[in-house]
């Protein structure tokens, strides 16, 4: 139902009656949900990483490989540290 304004563009509707809606989506993305400001540590460039832990990340969050990457790094290359990291806003 509809008072005067268009729905939104739903993305995802689920069973439990839960539906993600593109414009809302689009907006947590431009208020920086995944930009988070780089640390500059000289011992960043040393950080190595395992291309498994690139995958998972990649896989699990659904973003890129330079962006996991660089969640590792900011982490010390250390997974657990970085999902946690990751998963919390």
């Amino acid at each position: 139902m509809s008072i005067g304004r268009p729905e939104p563009e739903v993305i995802v509707n689920y069973a439990d009656g839960y539906a993600y809606s593109k414009g809302k989506m689009e907006e947590a993305f431009r208020s920086g949900l995944f930009e988070k400001p780089a640390s500059k540590s000289k011992d960043t460039a040393k950080v190595v990483h395992k291309k498994e832990d690139v995958d998972l990340i990649v896989n699990e969050f659904e973003i890129t490989k330079a962006q996991a990457e660089k969640a590792l790094v900011e982490n010390g290359g250390d997974l657990a540290k970085t999902l946690k990291a990751l998963v919390t806003p």
